[in-house]
């Protein structure tokens, strides 16, 4: 916390600079006064919270790792302040089966393979910021900008040559959930190891659905909408959002790749024990069987697109997080730099019609079936998004309020038979899980009355 109020003092003495030296403006536009920074809460009643109620949020998670769950950092923000930022366990417990001598405590500035997250820190950043400055249109056809993405005589579902931006954000484009490119086997004609070759792949990959008949949760969407920012900038998606996004934020341990430039593994939170053979019962060409730690977990972003990726492969910690929530509730923007407006936010996260639980690439509240991702006293306007290996991100406008759960449940001893043969440990605990967790933090906030909304 000390070192997120030391970077917000930076970032305050920057915004004053720049207001009264700067002539011109290389942003999308210029704030009349600078966007809120944040400020460590020096008591939870600062921010409206009961110190006895953060007290049973850290009490729950605790009762979990002394039950054998691996390790978890919380950030909560509020009205602008930090509310919590609070490291749990171990950041690594085993190397491959074996139990470490001595287990890696987690840090609060420990990195976390966000996974699916990526969607929304990266992907959905950078289309928010390309919608404000009038470079993307969600209406427009995504042939418009892949011009290669079209409809072959030989497909058996044809809708691709009217198919939309805004399909591919709302998860009702037609395609699968998970097309398998760095398995042979299950990929096929699809089979790729090299990433020049999946993004020729992509337009290539057929319909499972008729388009706009279902929401069908799917990778394939968000590398596809990758590939779109990768040709609307003319840069690879790492190159554009770790310059264009984070770089201007102050943020450095935000990114793709992280072992390529400059991070050591002991640095993260590590996820599976054995590589991606799930305790050793799936296998393919190249595949990893070393425990995982700074390598993106996901299987199409490490192995068919080079660790960089639309879906998945973005890396950080919650200090860099924290300022990509206030950036969202601040409405677009974060001190002196402005990444999108607040229309665009409106727009993105607005419930489809079809289904109030999908807004554009944001999960949001709509409905009791979002309770195991939002608990039980999220506002109707709350939105978010999870990531596989133990990742959330809750933001609730309502409450001007922040939450991200950042975990390595994968780290886990995998179960090899029964129905839940294939899962993880961690994935039963409550932790893991996030719905308990996240009731307990508004349960802090709203005491001594916390009703339902």
């Amino acid at each position: 916390m000390h070192y997120l109020a030391t970077r917000a003092l930076g970032l305050l003495a920057a915004v004053t600079l720049l207001i009264s030296t700067a002539s011109c403006s290389t942003l999308p536009s210029s704030p009349k006064t600078p966007f809120l920074l944040l400020q460590e809460a020096h008591r939870p009643e600062d921010a409206g919270f009961s110190r006895q109620g953060l007290a049973r949020v850290d009490a729950l998670i605790e009762r979990d790792i002394a039950a054998g769950f691996p390790g978890a950092v919380l950030l909560v923000i509020k009205d602008g302040k930090i509310v919590k930022n609070t490291s749990y366990g171990y950041r690594q417990k085993f190397s491959g089966q074996v139990p470490l001598k001595h287990f890696q405590p987690m840090t609060t500035d420990t990195l976390f393979d966000l996974a699916s997250n990526t969607k929304m820190y990266a992907t959905n950043f950078a289309l928010q910021k390309l919608v404000s400055e009038g470079k993307l249109d969600l209406q427009a056809q995504v042939q418009h900008y892949l011009p290669e993405f079209r409809d072959t005589d030989s497909d058996p579902i044809k809708g691709k040559d009217t198919l939309r931006v805004i399909d591919l954000l709302h998860h009702s484009a037609g395609f699968m959930a998970d097309p398998k490119f760095h398995d042979p086997q299950a990929g096929g004609a699809l089979y790729s190891q090299d990433r020049n070759k999946t993004l020729a792949l992509l337009s290539k990959t057929p319909l499972a659905y008729e388009p706009g008949s279902k929401n069908v949760y799917s990778d394939m969407d968000y590398m596809l909408l990758g590939l779109i920012v990768e040709r609307i900038t003319g840069q690879r998606l790492d190159d554009y959002v770790e310059n264009t996004l984070y770089k201007p934020l102050g943020l450095k341990n935000t990114l793709f790749t992280p072992l390529q430039k400059g991070f050591q593994a002991s640095d993260f939170a590590a996820t599976e024990l054995m590589g991606n053979t799930r305790g050793g019962t799936i296998a393919f060409p190249n595949i990893r069987t070393y425990t995982l730690r700074g390598e993106a977990h996901d299987e199409k972003a490490f192995y068919a697109m080079g660790g960089v990726s639309g879906h998945a492969g973005l890396f950080s910690t919650t200090g860099d997080l924290a300022v990509l929530l206030q950036v969202m509730l601040n409405g677009g923007g974060y001190g002196a730099q402005q990444l999108f407006d607040r229309d665009t936010i409106a727009r993105f996260t607005k419930p489809s019609e079809k289904n109030p639980t999908f807004a554009l690439g944001w999960r949001t509240n709509g409905d009791a079936s979002m309770q195991w991702m939002f608990g039980a006293y999220a506002s109707r306007h709350a939105y978010g998004h999870t990531g596989w290996t133990g990742t959330l991100t809750v933001i609730d406008p309502t409450y001007n309020l922040g939450i991200v759960l950042l975990t390595n449940k994968k780290h886990s001893p995998v179960i090899l038979s029964g129905q839940n043969a294939g899962r993880f440990i961690g994935d039963f605990f409550a932790v893991g899980r996030y719905g308990e967790v996240v009731s307990a933090v508004y349960q802090a906030l709203l005491e001594p009355a916390a009703t339902p909304h």
